[in-house]
């Protein structure tokens, strides 16, 4: 089954929603939206991964994040997505039990707090990662499974109980790259890993959500690609989705969730 993460970002920068759920009292009402429509897990972030974003002060971090995970944790499963390893054991401390972690290096983090972890795969700093979108020094599918393989590996030795990888569509990739990955994201999850991933409302869908020649749609008109994307995922095996708009999504893979159980997902063992 294909669990559908909903994205809660207590930021004023993120790419889509920014400055929507800086208040704590709205961000958390938000979460528990987010999980009347379905969704199995919220992402709670304070600090913007958006190409070009500059890093936050983990203090700020923590006073952006911490009240909204504590009051959403006792009503349903909570992620924290940060890169900081002091950000991510006060969350886990208040009640978050999965460590979404772009940077892939909080493994050991997760490890001594007992919490699930996300490890992405980023090939540079978010402020610098579009000058890297061309530095793949072969297949970028081989390229990136290598590199998940790796830190799930070690993750599990460290004694991570709980491991997902996640190939980073949208992190220092062309919009070439993140299509060949989702063509081929049946290789991913050939690994035995569970696959999480994040396409929801990304830049390289403004160009496919429109009419050739047109300008590219704008995050708040990528729906339709958005949840065309997910489904697609979870049709190929995806153990988990995060995305911004969770009613269509859950609703898109409860219609092809059929199709996978009466075939199993390409590439894994049926």
């Amino acid at each position: 089954m294909t669990l559908v993460m909903g994205v809660l970002n207590v930021t004023p920068d993120s790419f889509s929603d920014g400055g929507r759920w800086l208040d704590h009292q709205r961000a958390a009402e938000h979460g528990l939206r987010l999980v009347t429509e379905g969704a199995d897990v919220v992402d709670v972030g304070g600090e913007s991964t958006r190409p070009g974003a500059r890093p936050v002060p983990e203090d700020e971090e923590r006073r952006r994040i911490l009240p909204v995970v504590a009051a959403l944790a006792p009503h349903v499963r909570v992620s924290v997505d940060t890169r900081k390893a002091a950000v991510a054991e006060a969350a886990v401390e208040a009640g978050a039990t999965i460590v979404n972690d772009v940077s892939a290096r909080l493994g050991p983090v997760a490890a001594a707090a007992g919490a699930g972890w996300v490890a992405m795969h980023l090939p540079a700093d978010p402020s610098v990662m579009a000058e890297y979108a061309c530095s793949y020094h072969g297949d970028v599918v081989a390229d990136v499974t290598a590199y998940l393989t790796a830190r799930a590996e070690e993750a599990w030795a460290a004694g991570v109980g709980e491991v997902w990888i996640d190939p980073g569509i949208g992190f220092g990739k062309t919009a070439a790259h993140n299509l060949r990955l989702l063509r081929h994201l049946d290789q991913l999850v050939a690994t035995g890993w569970p696959v999480a991933i994040g396409t929801s409302r990304k830049s390289f869908l403004g160009p496919l959500s429109v009419r050739q020649g047109e300008p590219p749609a704008p995050p708040a008109e990528r729906l339709e690609a958005s949840v065309a994307t997910a489904a697609w995922a979870a049709l190929q095996g995806a153990a988990m989705v995060r995305v911004h708009d969770v009613a269509a999504t859950v609703q898109a893979i409860r219609l092809v969730r059929p199709a996978v159980s009466a075939t199993g997902a390409p590439g894994s063992a049926a």
